[in-house]
């Protein structure tokens, strides 16, 4: 659980500090997602800094829809040795630009064992709800970048928690086969050649 707070900030961090080569939009005033800048630190000042080895931080049990309607749970990394989840929004230009570059990921290292998956932030309202107009504006957006990929729906606990700190997108992370989440934590638009070259060396970390 602490390991999992000390995430969550790192996220929160990770989302402010954007650079303008790395293209994001800030969701403070778009999303409910946004956790308090000052909690997350005053977290992060509180933890024990004794040095010992944290465990990995699993995404646990979890129930999510996508934009179709389709049932997804934590089964989902079973099938992949990797996992890219790329945190969006309908309404920030740099996450659709980038998602061409994700599904030609998505198809050229599938057979290596790599999959990716979105998350949609504003498919849901400010209470947590399912907002058919984001919905909707998902779909137009899945077809007309041509992903196949799915588009999930935030579940009302935010995978429990995990991107509960997210103020910025596109953020993205990746996960192992076991739910585990591995590699570091990005905020702003690549190119496909740079996701390439992370994926390759987040693969080279868990040992594929």
């Amino acid at each position: 659980m602490r390991f999992r707070r000390r995430l969550i900030c790192s996220l929160l961090a990770a989302s402010i500090c954007c650079t303008p080569a790395l293209s994001g939009c800030s969701s403070k005033e778009e999303s409910s997602f946004a956790q308090n800048e000052a909690g997350a630190k005053d977290q992060t000042d509180s933890e024990d800094t004794d040095g010992a080895k944290e465990d990995p931080v699993n995404l646990g049990e979890f129930s999510l829809e996508d934009i179709n309607g389709e049932a997804y749970t934590q089964e989902m990394f079973a099938e992949y040795d990797l996992t890219m989840v790329n945190v969006f929004a309908t309404w920030c230009s740099p996450c659709v630009k980038e998602i061409p570059d994700l599904e030609k990921l998505h198809q050229e290292m599938g057979e290596r064992g790599v999959n990716v998956a979105g998350i949609v932030l504003d498919t849901v309202d400010g209470s947590g709800k399912k907002d058919e107009e984001g919905v909707e504006k998902a779909k137009l957006l899945a077809e007309k970048t041509g992903a196949s990929y799915p588009f999930l729906i935030p579940d009302e606990g935010n995978l429990n928690g995990i991107i509960s700190g997210v103020s910025a997108v596109p953020t993205t992370f990746f996960v192992d086969k076991e739910g585990n989440i591995v590699g570091e934590i990005y905020t702003g638009a690549r190119s496909f050649q740079d996701w390439k070259s992370i994926v390759e060396g987040v693969m080279n970390e868990v040992g594929k």
